[in-house]
């Protein structure tokens, strides 16, 4: 899916009309659908701040947008090659049906891929048992890696939480 699409698809799932999101990003009220509609076909390709910008209001990761072009299935089949020849990825069976599965033996990476679809796997597993919402698990999966907490991956708090806890624990209890 190409990242026109991905604007597009989020775009719709937060409600929003082109000329609000474009107006959203500062583009004027004449010109701010007809922007946007641009992007969204693939006539224009977002650069960096706009995707940052993009992404900012449709509240997701700049890396949600901007996944792989995978539109043919022979684009995703050698995608997932590629997947294999750096991060270990294996096509197996199990329990009659295909899956694949990620050899951690081969590097670093593939180590680390692991992890990432296991703290995939144990949210999708609270989702399925209802320990959290749809919801939840779309903003989980869209600000990957912001909100996982399995991993030492997660988010930093900023500077500013982080000066108010280091003050907060120098004041002497009362």
């Amino acid at each position: 899916m190409a990242i026109g699409e991905r604007i597009h698809f989020f775009r719709n799932m937060r409600g929003m009309t082109q000329k609000y999101l474009g107006q959203l990003l500062g583009f004027p009220e004449k010109s701010a659908d007809v922007r946007l509609a641009q992007y969204e076909t693939g006539a224009r390709t977002p650069k960096a701040d706009l995707t940052a910008s993009l992404a900012n209001a449709l509240d997701v990761s700049p890396q949600a947008l901007a996944v792989p072009d995978i539109d043919s299935y022979i684009g995703l089949m050698h995608t997932l090659f590629t997947l294999e020849d750096r991060y270990g990825l294996k096509i197996d069976e199990a329990d009659g049906e295909v899956c694949l599965k990620v050899d951690i033996r081969k590097n670093k990476d593939a180590a680390r891929l692991h992890e990432m679809l296991c703290a995939w796997r144990q949210t999708a597993a609270m989702l399925k048992v209802g320990e959290i919402t749809q919801e939840e698990y779309d903003r989980w999966r869209y600000r990957y890696p912001e909100f996982d907490t399995t991993q030492r991956w997660v988010k930093v708090p900023s500077q500013e939480l982080s000066d108010l806890l280091v003050e907060a624990l120098k004041r002497p209890d009362n």
